[in-house]
């Protein structure tokens, strides 16, 4: 019998190119939910490459302005135990990261109420086996996401290993499926020496940094973005679309030039103000702040989003003799135009804190530190490597580390920080999960596919409102076969893996 498996598609096209691959070799019946905007739409309409049974696009189904049904709502979350206010909160286009729209209390409730209704009919309807999503980012996809695990359909879902260029499929995200614990084989010793070989050989970073060079970089995609937007867009997602409300032409390019002003200004004021290390006089602990916003904070972390919190908890709870060493995250100016500067003044106003410049170098901290705090970053896991014991407060793979604590309160802060401060790392702990990691991976490099589809369709990463036409997708494809094929060749695997 054919299994009937749902696809989450938005802006980011990976899983529809791989999709175009996986139909081909499984016999199975596909649906979409599809959050995408209006120029795109047509294209998801009307395109023949994928034969999907059935296709829903999200927000012809959602109206802010309808009123809430707050009991309906209640009754939602009992029956699923979700906190749809703690989802609702932590959206970054209905909280306070939305630049262009601030909404009441009773559309985020409508909002919330008419997806619930939307996703609860289609799993009744369709009765899926599986759901094919990649990392949950955004609200309604990661509500969606817990959904259809309480209906007990199987996730496959693609995470980026943040690993080399490496990828993995599992049902919750960054965690490896089945793996509960360590266990380890002492026959080799492995040194920190050779630990942090690997770790230079293998960071994530470097593609990072790669990535961001490849997009958004070329003046003339953004003039055409720019050209597109401006005066070619009837610009209807601002009546559609309530992720787009406020967003009119004057208000997109008004905030576009005060953002780059701001940039530089913000730039200015980081390599006056923030310090570069050199050598500690005290002891301390290190604290990389995550790029914002992210969902390593807002949906991995929700009670802990709030970053200036964290470290005047942290700062609160530190041992007598220590200073808490806090360094800006070096793509938070290329992805995020940097942070206000009252941000960074209410850190720098903290007593026993540090503020390090983003161009410091994270090994030097982690290598002086006596411990590492992230709230969900890769800090944690990267921390083992020099022998340093790490706290964490999202529940992520990693943890399986014994000498990675991950917390559920700031009140565990004193007790957990001075226990780990005393604890000893074992670095064979480190080696077996990152042979874990490479064990269930396969080499696809993302950030790459993202870059490649970002130049192709969305000049440059600019802009993702685009018209997209059924013959350049299919010559993307195409070009792309090989890397598609393998990444549909997985997904299958995995799928042939597992037991309905």
């Amino acid at each position: 019998m054919s299994k009937k498996v749902i696809f989450w598609l938005d802006a980011d096209l990976t899983l529809f190119c791989m999709a175009y691959f996986f139909q081909k070799k499984t016999p199975s019946d596909l649906y979409a939910i599809i959050d995408i905007t209006n120029k795109p739409k047509v294209f998801f309409e009307n395109q023949t490459l994928v034969n999907f049974v059935k296709k829903w696009f999200y927000h012809d189904h959602i109206n802010s302005m309808l009123e809430p049904n707050l009991d309906w709502l209640k009754n939602f979350e009992k029956k699923y135990d979700i906190d749809l206010q703690e989802l609702g909160s932590n959206d970054r286009i209905l909280n306070h990261y939305n630049e262009y729209y601030n909404f009441s209390k009773n559309q985020i409730q409508s909002i919330l109420e008419q997806e619930c209704r939307l996703f609860e009919e289609i799993l009744d309807e369709v009765k899926p086996d599986f759901l094919i999503t990649n990392e949950t980012m955004l609200q309604p996809q990661h509500l969606f996401y817990k959904l259809c695990q309480k209906h007990s359909v199987k996730v496959l879902m693609l995470n980026h290993a943040n690993w080399r260029t490496f990828c993995y499929i599992s049902e919750e995200r960054h965690k490896i499926d089945n793996v509960h614990s360590l266990s380890i084989d002492n026959s080799k010793k492995y040194t920190f020496q050779e630990l942090q070989k690997i770790l230079e050989e293998s960071n994530v970073a470097k593609y990072h940094t790669k990535f961001h060079k490849q997009t958004k970089k070329s003046k003339s995609s953004l003039v055409k973005a720019a050209f597109e937007l401006l005066i070619l867009s009837k610009n209807n997602n601002i009546k559609t679309h309530y992720t787009y409300y406020g967003r009119t032409k004057l208000r997109v390019l008004s905030k576009e030039i005060i953002s780059r002003i701001e940039k530089r200004k913000r730039e200015n004021f980081i390599n006056k103000n923030l310090l570069h290390f050199d050598a500690k006089t005290k002891p301390f602990i290190y604290l990389p702040l995550h790029q914002e916003p992210e969902r390593s904070l807002l949906i991995a972390a929700p009670k802990f989003s709030d970053q200036i919190e964290t470290i005047r908890q942290v700062a609160k709870n530190l041992p007598l003799g220590f200073e808490l060493y806090v360094k800006e995250h070096p793509t938070q100016g290329p992805a995020r135009n940097w942070r206000d500067i009252s941000f960074y003044k209410q850190i720098l106003n903290i007593s026993n804190v540090k503020l390090f410049h983003p161009s410091t170098n994270s090994a030097s901290l982690m290598k002086n530190s006596e411990l590492v705090i992230s709230v969900g970053g890769t800090s944690c896991f990267e921390a083992g490597f020099f022998g340093k014991p790490s706290i964490t407060f999202a529940d992520l793979g990693y943890s399986l580390i014994p000498t990675v604590k991950k917390l559920n309160s700031y009140d565990e802060l004193h007790d957990a920080i001075n226990q780990c401060i005393k604890t000893t790392v074992e670095p064979n702990y480190i080696k077996k999960y990152v042979d874990l990691i490479e064990k269930n991976s396969f080499n696809f490099n993302i950030l790459d596919f993202v870059a490649k589809y970002s130049n192709w369709f969305y000049f440059s990463g600019n802009l993702v409102d685009v018209s997209i036409d059924e013959g350049q997708m299919k010559l993307f494809l195409l070009k792309n076969e090989q890397i598609l094929e393998k990444l549909s060749s997985e997904f299958i695997k995995k799928f042939n893996t597992i037991t309905i």
